[in-house]
């Protein structure tokens, strides 16, 4: 922590939790054991980003590919999602903070859909950080469903801008992420924040999401904070 530069933190962190189900079973446990531990770790960097003054933390916490599952997995992960919003619902309130979800929501289990739809709507009024969800979601449905949007706009090809676009994504309230965290090994963004991703800095590490503590997530802060970001510049014809 003595190491970290308040004043250089990034805006908008986003993380892949990825590893809880090898992280079981190097135990020899179930993957649900994995996912039970994933969620505790979920709630300690949520707390740590909320102290650290961090505005945006986005969690990938369901992809799109993530349906094609067993079934009984599903059932357990959203069932889980449920019971982790409904046990800190109080504390999102009490730290201030807004959740969020973006994905395709409608594809959700009516009951999860109207406990995270509860928690939106009472946290709304909260400003100190963004809990943002990524929950049954794709960055390349994403991009498609913009697009087909913009043709029900009946919006004219000269009109569309890469500002224009941004407001026909799902992430349209959020600044893009500066920094992109992935846990688990893995050196991939598998289809995660396509879009918002272009200028984002990486960080990959080996550490399985449920073993990702705090010195961990604090660790992947210094390396941002040793970068030099470079912007390509934008073409005037394209804002």
């Amino acid at each position: 922590m003595k190491n970290i530069k308040l004043h250089k933190l990034p805006t908008h962190v986003a993380i892949i939790m990825d590893g809880n189900g090898r992280w079981a079973k190097k135990r020899g446990l179930l993957r649900i054991a994995g996912h039970q531990e994933g969620v505790k770790r979920a709630k300690e960097i949520v707390e740590t980003a909320r102290e650290m003054g961090i505005k945006v933390l986005t969690l990938y916490t369901f992809s799109y590919e993530n349906w094609q599952r067993p079934e009984e997995e599903v059932n357990f992960l959203m069932r889980l999602l449920e019971d982790y919003v409904k046990k800190e619902h109080e504390n999102l309130l009490k730290k201030d903070i807004r959740l969020q979800v973006i994905g395709e929501l409608e594809l959700l289990p009516e009951r999860t859909y109207d406990v995270l739809q509860k928690a939106m709507k009472d946290t709304a009024h909260c400003q100190s950080m963004i809990l943002n969800l990524a929950i049954s979601y794709g960055g390349r449905q994403e991009i498609l469903q913009a697009v087909r949007s913009l043709i029900k706009a009946d919006m004219r090809p000269e009109d569309v801008s890469l500002d224009t676009f941004k407001q026909f994504l799902w992430t349209k309230e959020l600044p893009d992420p500066d920094l992109i965290i992935r846990t688990g090994g893995e050196i991939r963004i598998s289809n995660f924040l396509l879009w918002q991703s272009a200028y984002a800095e990486f960080y990959f590490t080996s550490v399985l999401w449920p073993d990702f503590h705090k010195e961990d997530f604090i660790r992947a802060l210094n390396d941002y904070q040793k970068r030099e970001r470079r912007f390509g510049k934008i073409s005037e014809q394209l804002k």
